[in-house]
């Protein structure tokens, strides 16, 4: 049994994520949550809807993701679920998802990017040719946001509720690279490539890039005086089944014999659920949560400058603008 501490926030890595938005109402809310039809994202999305949160999965299997939609309604029939396609190994699918979404003229108060991946064995490329890891944990989510940022907006201000995006990274982020930082010229390259989890990696790299993606996001947000928050947390290790899908020892362990000492699924969910919805975060922004509480992510993922080329890189592959 997983248990810890109870930090400033007066919840712990113990805590579920139905007791963080225990009370709350949130049917004024609409929030999209990619990568839900399994682990955390599936209970980040049960515990929102629970909430009376209009809740829109976005998923690569909508065949999957229909399945789940019934699940959930099966034991709570009022709640609003809706099931809509995205695969983040594609920008085109990206670009689909936001045009189908903002043709809908849905509200958009939440918006919890949770989908990820972890490396394959050998260096993959996407569907429009980066490195996939890089692609589907940070450029995919990247465009995403930003072509969704004016439905977030007009949302923020035609509603006088606060907007609030959340990044799923990791503390592998400060494993994920070097001294030198992000070498961006090395990105695509497979001769650099890692498939290690663990250690400096083409994962934890793109989990320094979600810290380092919302950091960037909060400061343009104060900066424009917008009503819309971003912040990024560690989920904790968990006992679902990312690690296993790359076949490595040290990820059969992690999945198979420390089973017993991992946050299970209602537990990682919970910083997800919290950031979401509970009032003690609002106004907070920039700032990166464990086990429902503020930490420090690493010194590179404070550097604004490094935030900044960043974000004009990922621009730059997108052609995005915001």
């Amino acid at each position: 049994m997983w248990c810890g501490f109870k930090g400033e926030s007066g919840f712990s890595a113990g805590d579920t994520g139905e007791k963080v938005t225990q009370g709350i109402d949130g049917s004024a809310l609409t929030c999209i949550i990619t990568g839900s039809t399994n682990g955390i994202g599936k209970e980040t999305a049960r515990v929102l809807a629970l909430r009376g949160v209009h809740v829109v999965m976005g998923v690569r299997n909508v065949t999957a993701g229909g399945k789940i939609k019934e699940e959930f309604l099966q034991k709570m029939p009022r709640a609003r679920i809706d099931v809509m396609e995205i695969d983040l190994n594609s920008l085109d699918s990206v670009r689909k998802f936001a045009s189908a979404y903002i043709s809908r003229a849905l509200p958009l108060n939440i918006l919890i990017n949770n989908a990820g991946i972890v490396p394959p064995p050998k260096f993959t490329l996407s569907k429009d040719n980066f490195e996939q890891v890089f692609a589907v944990n940070h450029l995919g989510q990247f465009l995403l946001t930003n072509l969704l940022l004016d439905t977030m907006k007009k949302t923020a201000r035609e509603s006088q509720i606060e907007g609030r995006i959340i990044n799923l990274s990791s503390d592998l982020h400060r494993r994920g690279v070097g001294k030198e930082g992000i070498v961006f010229e090395k990105i695509n390259d497979e001769k650099s490539y890692s498939a290690s989890t663990f250690s400096h990696s083409a994962y934890g790299m793109t989990k320094l890039c979600n810290v380092l993606h919302t950091n960037e996001l909060s400061r343009r947000f104060k900066e424009e005086g917008v009503n819309i928050t971003a912040n990024s947390l560690h989920p904790g290790l968990i006992a679902t089944n990312i690690f296993s899908s790359n076949g490595g020892a040290i990820n059969w362990i992690v999945t198979k014999v420390m089973v017993h000492v991992l946050k299970n699924i209602q537990q990682g969910a919970s910083t997800s659920c919290y950031l979401a919805l509970n009032p003690k975060v609002t106004g907070v922004s920039g700032e990166y949560f464990r086990d429902n509480n503020r930490v420090k992510p690493s010194k590179l993922a404070r550097d604004p400058e490094v935030a900044k080329k960043l974000w004009d890189y990922s621009v730059s592959l997108t052609e995005s603008k915001y």
